[in-house]
């Protein structure tokens, strides 16, 4: 009984580190708007991923990683 215990709690445990990387963040793409316009609320667009995120998530993405972000869905 106590192996079978222990097999269950490995496989569930297993099944969320899986899915926690399976479901890694999505980013708003923000490459197609114009940045310091209207559409990107007159920010830049790391700035404007940056608060699109904390929107969504309630954790700012420091600027150099919205930029590095930015940067990839540009395809640069």
């Amino acid at each position: 009984m106590r192996k079978l215990v222990v097999v269950i709690l490995g496989v569930v445990l297993l099944s969320a580190v899986i899915s926690g990387v399976a479901s890694a963040q999505q980013y708003t793409n923000v490459a197609n708007l114009t940045p310091f316009s209207a559409e990107s609320n007159y920010m830049s667009l790391p700035g404007y991923l940056r608060y699109v995120t904390y929107q969504q998530t309630n954790l700012w993405l420091t600027y150099d990683e919205a930029s590095r972000i930015v940067h990839q869905q540009a395809g640069e």
